[in-house]
């Protein structure tokens, strides 16, 4: 066993999840994370009785995940705080349980694994068609900026990106080195005077080696595609929400995707005939 894994303890480990693996303990904690709150309400509020939900507080205490207070009210210990912090991760994963049996985080950091769980409340929107309208929504609603991390563009979202720029607002874009373009690409570009609006610095575009998670966001709305298990994009389904947590998580990916990419070459993307 390697000196890492030697310095965990698997028994806290264990029993910490042991107190987790309750329906209601979990609503317990969930309602105590904004609020304290007593016996009797707590008993009305998860439709249960007040001796089966002082078995779980009394539980719960004794693990130090809650404290009692004076009053009578029950409140998050520190140490509750702490480990509820990790259950949105669990619960996202565990939502889209047949998703990730297909899909992977592919070379992510793990400090943004660590962070999946900003994504709880995001939307699984499916199907091709469906995608590109909720790519081309994000477009729309854009008022300061638009970032995107691309393993492919579709023909249809050239000219609204354009279109946006021409209104001054800034758009940066990695292309990943192997991402999929429309065959008249170029000749779409120039008609629409992108040439300009490069060389004026309000579209900014970089590439980068083999992405495998797909990210668009503006100012105020992300969403995130990943790779199937075996390494191919997927842009038939994204996580797509508004919340501040999946677009400071949306953002900071970008960001650090920006940092580590390279001087944009058109000839690294490959073309495919346009529909």
């Amino acid at each position: 066993m390697g000196p890492i894994l030697e310095k965990i303890d698997y028994e806290k480990s264990a029993h910490a999840f042991l107190e987790f693996a309750s329906e209601q303990r979990l609503a317990i904690l969930d309602n105590l994370r904004e609020n304290e709150s007593k016996l009797s309400a707590l008993a009305k509020l998860l439709g249960s009785t007040p001796p089966e939900v002082f078995r779980n507080l009394e539980r719960l205490e004794k693990s130090s995940l809650i404290e009692k207070k004076k009053n009578g009210n029950y409140e998050l210990a520190t140490y509750g705080k702490a480990l509820f912090a990790v259950l949105p991760s669990l619960e996202f994963i565990s939502t889209h349980e047949d998703y990730f049996q297909e899909h992977s985080f592919g070379d992510m950091p793990h400090k943004f694994v660590q962070r999946i769980g900003a994504l709880i409340d995001a939307e699984l929107v499916e199907g091709f068609t469906s995608v590109e309208e909720t790519w081309r929504e994000i477009f729309s609603n854009a008022e300061k900026y638009v970032y995107g991390l691309l393993v492919e563009e579709p023909i249809g979202l050239i000219e609204p990106i354009i279109n946006k720029a021409k209104k001054g607002i800034e758009v940066q874009s990695i292309f990943s080195n192997n991402a999929i373009v429309p065959k008249t690409r170029n000749k779409i570009l120039s008609k629409l005077g992108a040439e300009k609006l490069i060389k004026d610095g309000i579209i900014q575009r970089k590439i980068k080696n083999d992405i495998k998670v797909a990210v668009v966001l503006n100012e105020k709305e992300g969403g995130i595609m990943f790779s199937t298990i075996k390494g191919e994009p997927d842009i038939s389904k994204m996580f797509y929400g508004k919340s501040d947590l999946i677009h400071e998580w949306c953002l900071d990916y970008f960001r650090y995707s920006w940092y580590n990419a390279q001087s944009f070459r058109e000839e690294k993307l490959k073309t495919k005939p346009a529909k």
